[in-house]
């Protein structure tokens, strides 16, 4: 099946005109089109938007599949502000408080980026935010306030949500 030409100017034009009712406008420098089809699925460019990054895959069918992952931007931006909170607020709030924190910030993750084919990358965020909320729990004090094994013990006592995927994509 041959698709036909699209006009990109015209495209363009439209577009703006349809967002202009909105009082919204297009980005000239962040809007461009890209070949983006399941018909050529090989040859189409993947794009990032709102947080996630869009490309084609295979089904467990060998069928073409819409596959949407966290963007590897958002993803580091997100790790970088848990790293901020969990130093600013380490000795400022109890250990309590951090945690419910803690499960409150790694929910909100797991809400917004929780779709089908996404389940690698909530479980890297989780991993690696437990990681850095570990390492700056250990440095309140000149001892260590706890190890690996209590930290784990922590986190389910508060119990702390484990990524899952709440949306899907059919």
């Amino acid at each position: 099946m041959k698709l036909a030409p699209v006009d990109h100017s015209r495209l363009s034009k439209v577009l703006g005109e349809r967002l202009g009712k909105f009082i919204l406008e297009l980005s000239a420098e962040k809007t461009h089109v890209i070949k983006f089809t399941c018909f050529e699925a090989e040859n189409s460019k993947s794009f990032t938007f709102l947080g996630f990054e869009f490309r084609w895959g295979k089904s467990r069918k060998g069928k073409p599949l819409l596959k949407m992952r966290t963007a590897k931007k958002k993803f580091q931006l997100a790790l970088s502000a848990m790293t901020v909170w969990i130093k600013k607020d380490r000795s400022r709030l109890g250990t309590a408080a951090l945690m419910i924190k803690l499960g409150q910030k790694l929910q909100d993750q797991f809400n917004y980026y929780g779709v089908s084919g996404n389940g690698e990358m909530l479980e890297r965020f989780y991993r690696q935010s437990c990681r850095v909320v570990f390492k700056w729990l250990n440095r309140r004090t000149q001892k260590k306030s706890c190890n690996w094994m209590g930290f784990s013990e922590m986190l389910s006592h508060f119990k702390i949500p484990r990524p899952r995927i709440i949306g899907y994509w059919e």
